[in-house]
């Protein structure tokens, strides 16, 4: 079984920044497939971002350009890194592997 946990979320203002981070017990080299949801209150949950074994990477259009995923050397963690954030992208965002695997999730408020 996968474990993935969460971390890094909390109250920042909009325009500001905020990073992310996934760790997952096992080698994330034996994952296809890494990914970032959120949801939003009284939203579904939806894919903000998705990094493949190979590296690529693809993103929701509402987060292009402001928002980056990418994992570190050691292959254990999974990062998202939030930048020009708008009140929109309040939601507590989680850690997907596989399609399958699911962090606790971590919540990113921002303000005005």
């Amino acid at each position: 079984q996968v474990q993935l946990v969460e971390s890094g979320g909390g109250l920042v203002q909009a325009g500001g920044s905020v990073r992310l981070s996934c760790s997952a017990s096992v080698s994330i080299e034996s994952i296809n497939s890494m990914a970032w949801y959120r949801q939003a209150p009284g939203k579904q949950r939806e894919l903000v971002a998705l990094i493949s074994r190979g590296g690529a990477t693809m993103y929701a259009d509402s987060v292009k350009g402001r928002f980056t995923i990418s994992r570190d050397s050691a292959k254990t963690s999974v990062y998202l890194q939030m930048n020009s954030l708008k009140l929109e992208d309040t939601a507590v965002y989680y850690c997907n592997g596989n399609d399958m695997y699911w962090g606790k999730g971590t919540l990113v408020t921002v303000s005005s």
